[in-house]
């Protein structure tokens, strides 16, 4: 009989447990609670929905709490589209959050656009934030040089807002600062003196809004607000300096272009020198013997040679006396 107890008191205790997993499965796969939720709060969700969400893995929590909250915002939501947009990989609560907002700032925007945004990878949610609370964005420092060759270093905050209309397919944050320090760059270019930049920094935001920098970006451009300008360099005088070194060293190489045709004329010349002189050598080694030959054949007389030793004696003479003594 104690055997027999025992064995039912298993078998009772397995039911029960069994009865359990069973109600949990069947209270996983129909939400009751969250029906019920939904159902108070003015959301029309039916149980085979909720079901449904479960086999289609979306979970409905977050379904049924975002219809509530735009259901008490005053919007009119479709379960069906807040579950295809999770589906597609999107954040259903971010796009609810950004909805209501844009609702309370009067802003435009509708369901489609938001999903649209969120789907393109920006947070519509921070957007529609940045929309009533416009973002200041500080530039880095940006270099440009005056008409008079003073470089000028300057560095901006760029006030913005989102534009939602393009958010899709909009240019980001990069491309207003590498607008904005183009546009500043060719205003300190144009100036005529640095001088006039310094004492008139607006004359720069004047200029850069004036250019429409925020075309066919994700932003508005509220203003450009110049917060620092540093006077750099002298590149005007620092290109004269270079300029001159260049010209030196142009004007050094042809000077010693010409040196080294000097040298080789001269050293031609002397080559020429050298083999005048040898000719002279040689035909003054022939003299005496035209003198010999002279003698032999009595064309010249002993009286003739002793003339012309004067003679020769008497130039050496004057040249020893005309040299400047050492």
């Amino acid at each position: 009989m104690l055997e027999i107890l025992q064995a039912n008191s298993w078998i009772i205790a397995l039911v029960a447990f069994l009865a359990l997993v069973m109600l949990w499965l069947i209270f996983y796969f129909i939400p009751v609670g969250m029906w019920f939720s939904a159902l108070v709060s003015g959301v029309h969700v039916s149980l085979i929905q909720l079901v449904l969400m479960r086999w289609r893995k979306v979970p409905p929590t977050v379904i049924v709490s975002s219809m509530i909250e735009g259901t008490k915002a005053g919007l009119k939501l479709n379960p069906n589209e807040l579950e295809a947009h999770y589906l597609a990989g999107g954040n259903v609560v971010n796009v609810v959050h950004a909805l209501v907002s844009a609702q309370k700032a009067s802003i435009l925007l509708d369901f489609n656009m938001a999903t649209a945004i969120d789907l393109a990878g920006r947070d519509v949610f921070e957007a529609v934030q940045m929309s009533v609370n416009p973002k200041v964005i500080n530039t880095p420092p940006v270099a440009a040089v005056a008409k008079d060759g003073i470089q000028l270093i300057a560095k901006a905050r760029v006030t913005v807002r989102a534009n939602i209309k393009q958010l899709v397919g909009g240019a980001g944050e990069e491309t207003v600062l590498a607008r904005v320090g183009e546009g500043i760059v060719s205003s300190i270019g144009s100036a005529e003196s640095h001088k006039t930049v310094l004492e008139n920094p607006d004359f720069i935001s004047r200029v850069v809004l004036e250019k429409g920098l925020d075309a066919g970006t994700a932003f508005e451009i509220l203003s450009i607000d110049i917060a620092d300008i540093d006077v750099g360099k002298n590149i005007g005088a620092q290109l004269q300096m270079d300029q001159a070194d260049a010209d030196k060293n142009i004007a050094q190489a042809k000077a010693e272009e010409r040196r080294a045709m000097a040298v080789a004329l001269e050293q031609e010349n002397r080559a020429k020198a050298e083999e005048a002189r040898a000719k002279v050598i040689l035909a003054e080694a022939e003299v005496p013997m035209a003198m010999a030959e002279a003698f032999r054949n009595g064309n010249l007389g002993i009286m003739d040679y002793y003339k012309m030793k004067n003679v020769m004696a008497d130039t050496s003479m004057r040249e020893s006396i005309a040299k400047p003594k050492k």
